[in-house]
């Protein structure tokens, strides 16, 4: 990638995402591991949450101990379908961004997270840049992240029927826009931007298609309570979930401010009926039904 160029991520709007992966109790298993792992790691209270890629809002109610939670999503529709979801009361507020160009004020959210985000884009560092810029002083940042050394590829290499090293630290696109990201890239990322990390857990240990039958869904998630703590050091799991801590000394966002113009990063922006104004430059963004639209198109 030229330095001319921004990075990339999948883009989930107008798809039926939600319905397609999660609809009917397909992944049923990871899912209950995903609640296991989030009640595990993530803090008793909060004041304000940033939910980076929310998609539709399957965890959002799992965040029970913020005040505010920030539902953000690059695509529109997942947003209205996270509306119509959880409702308009003031504790959710919806919006469409990226998270390469976070239209928020520095050191705002004393949390975040961002679940099944990162194999969906082509850099991870100016990704972990910005969160840090918006995550307050000893803030806690819940990551989950496609683990490329699982053991699943691990025993693939080893007997000749898949060609890229799970070893090597390179990312690997199995898919267009779906990368699975080597465990030492990932902290490396996290502490060159201040992330510390404080606690690893190893999720869907037992994703295992063969497996996943209703009637072995009992006692797969007794196996993955103990797995998740156990097998942690071994980070062979398909799906590896940190808890960090934003370190970098820095004074919290003002009590006015709030959003910050993804263009041109002022904070003379102003909220009107069915938009928001950036007075530095000039662009308008508008609020549709509630939901503030910060896409750079």
């Amino acid at each position: 990638m030229s330095e001319n160029e921004s990075p990339v991520f999948c883009n989930y709007d107008q798809s039926d995402y939600q319905e397609a992966f999660w609809g009917e109790g397909k992944r049923a298993y990871e899912d209950a591991c995903e609640v296991m792992a989030l009640e595990r790691l993530m803090p008793k209270t909060g004041k304000l949450l940033l939910e980076i890629g929310a998609g539709a809002g399957r965890n959002t109610l799992r965040y029970p101990g913020y005040e505010k939670i920030v539902l953000m999503d690059y695509a529109l529709t997942q947003m209205q379908q996270a509306q119509a979801r959880l409702g308009t009361s003031d504790r959710f507020v919806y919006v469409a961004a990226d998270v390469f160009h976070l239209p928020f004020a520095d050191a705002l959210f004393d949390g975040a997270t961002m679940i099944r985000v990162l194999h969906h884009l082509s850099e991870i560092e100016p990704a972990f840049e910005e969160i840090q810029r918006v995550m307050q002083t000893r803030s806690t940042f819940i990551l989950e992240y496609a683990n490329k050394r699982n053991l699943k590829a691990i025993l693939r290499y080893l007997t000749g029927k898949q060609k890229w090293n799970p070893f090597s630290q390179e990312r690997v696109e199995f898919v267009e826009l779906n990368f699975n990201n080597h465990p030492d890239i990932v902290e490396k990322g996290l502490q060159q931007n201040n992330f510390k990390v404080e606690k690893v857990l190893s999720v869907s240990n037992l994703r295992i298609g063969s497996l996943k039958k209703k009637e072995n869904l009992n006692w797969m998630l007794k196996l993955e309570s103990l797995l998740q703590t156990a097998a942690a050091p071994l980070k062979i799991s398909p799906s590896v979930f940190m808890r960090c801590q934003q370190t970098f000394d820095k004074p919290n966002a003002l009590q006015h401010e709030f959003f910050r113009c993804p263009n041109c990063q002022s904070y003379e922006i102003v909220e009107e009926d069915v938009r928001i104004h950036c007075h530095a430059c000039g662009r308008d963004y508008p609020i549709v039904d509630g939901i503030y639209d910060f896409r750079l198109k």
